[in-house]
């Protein structure tokens, strides 16, 4: 299955476009913007669920954001080790 794809015309600075352009390697210009675009689109998804979330049951501490950081860091290293127990 292959993604239906459009031609745009966007505007944006001349010396953000020249890095993006020195960056995109083989794949292009369009190929690099695109990419950006989705995970602009997927960090913005990430900031509705978190406002829907937080809605219903309240803001996240920083003390639970620094325990779940460190859990996911030993569930990284674990499994980097090869271990399959992943918390």
């Amino acid at each position: 299955m292959s993604e239906r794809i459009g031609k745009y015309s966007i505007t944006m600075p001349r010396d953000i476009a020249e890095a993006a352009k020195a960056r995109s390697g083989p794949s292009g210009l369009s190929a690099y913007v695109a990419a950006a675009v989705a995970r602009q689109i997927e960090r913005d998804d990430l900031d509705e669920l978190i406002t829907v979330a937080e809605a219903e049951h309240g803001p996240v501490s920083d003390d639970e954001v620094h325990a779940l950081r460190d859990q996911l860091r030993q569930a990284r290293q674990q499994q980097a080790r090869g271990g399959t127990n992943v918390a």
